[in-house]
């Protein structure tokens, strides 16, 4: 999401004049319809205040954006393929469907083929795009979802529930009825480095990560079914915790999160996430120093693994481990993300 004042106005101002210099440039989301367009659109023109602008369809997907139908944003700027054409098209026409190598099959579309057309056309695998259309409608409900009372849910997530069936396709139906049966709520919180989501109950944060992760789907997953739990949108005395140390901890008023965190992992795991926090703000460690500091300096590899299997952002702060000659090393959020957090610790470790 771009954030630039000046940068937004010169965007708003490409959109009123249907300028073609700026098709491409960046997407317009306009919250009243719920859509995305291009700058040259012929629909009628939304208030500044009604509009976020960002710089890739992925992120205006991701936000909960549908493609505008009237300037098809996803088909500019040259000319699809019957086959992209196709593909977006069977998107739409079932957002919340995942996507395998069966389906292609079924369809007669060769699965190498539409990989590779798609990533020319939008610097973006078709996976990533059904995933972001799919995601994106999970996270708009997160945005605008109420807390609901516990005695209001229909385990079976039926119709008198008032849940969205896409929104329970998405984020996983409701395990079958127990006296383990857990709610967990999802909170959607706005960060400089982008959107993340947080999971949480009353007492404790199960998950917070970057909308756009890749694996975020699968770490849903594996924590609803770790806790027999039906994860819908809410707000807690948790998230709402979270949300705000993130606030200072971005505004450089905040040196070690306090919320109280679950953490879902093997003895291992626990074991490398307990010598992550160690490690102070402004300060970063090698993968083999991990090792070493838990005992086990062969064990290299799998330090790394339970890195990625981290799922407290920040929190747990795997992206303050880096390689032994220095360079970053991987990071779920992305290369770019790291570098910045890195810096940004670096600059304010001494408030």
């Amino acid at each position: 999401m771009i954030k630039d004042e000046n940068k937004k106005h010169q965007y708003y101002q490409a959109l009123l004049n249907k300028d073609s210099k700026y098709d491409g440039i960046f997407f317009a989301g306009i919250r009243t319809t719920g859509v995305f367009c291009h700058a040259t659109c012929p629909a009628k023109k939304p208030r500044y205040e009604n509009c976020t602008f960002y710089e890739t369809a992925e992120e205006a997907l991701l936000a909960g954006y549908r493609p505008c139908k009237r300037c098809n944003p996803l088909f500019y700027p040259q000319e699809l393929s019957p086959l992209v054409k196709q593909m977006v098209s069977l998107v739409e026409k079932n957002p919340e469907k995942k996507w395998r190598d069966s389906d292609f099959a079924e369809l007669g579309i060769h699965s190498a083929t539409a990989r590779r057309q798609f990533k020319q056309k939008y610097g973006m695998t078709f996976v990533q795009y059904a995933r972001a259309r799919r995601m994106g409608i999970a996270m708009k409900t997160i945005r605008t979802g109420e807390k609901i009372i516990n005695a209001q849910i229909d385990v079976g997530y039926d119709s008198s529930s008032g849940f969205h069936d896409a929104f329970s396709k998405i984020m996983g139906r409701t395990p079958k009825k127990s006296n383990e049966f857990k709610i967990l709520y999802a909170d959607w919180v706005d960060t400089k480095l982008g959107p993340m989501m947080s999971i949480a109950d009353e007492k404790y944060l199960y998950l917070l990560e970057f909308v756009d992760r890749r694996g975020l789907e699968r770490e849903v997953e594996r924590l609803r079914n770790r806790l027999n739990a039906s994860i819908i949108p809410g707000k807690t005395n948790i998230s709402n915790c979270i949300k705000e140390e993130l606030n200072q901890y971005f505004d450089n008023k905040l040196l070690k999160f306090e919320t109280p965190v679950m953490l879902l992992g093997s003895d291992f795991q626990k074991k490398v996430w307990g010598e992550l926090v160690k490690i102070n703000m402004g300060e970063t460690k090698s993968y083999k120093d991990m090792a070493i500091s838990i005992g086990n300096a062969k064990s290299v590899r799998a330090v790394g693994n339970a890195n990625g299997a981290n799922q407290l952002a920040l929190i747990i702060p795997c992206h303050r481990v880096i390689q032994s000659d220095g360079s970053l090393g991987g990071y779920g959020g992305g290369i770019e993300r790291k570098k910045w957090l890195l810096n940004h610790e670096n600059q304010n470790r001494n408030f």
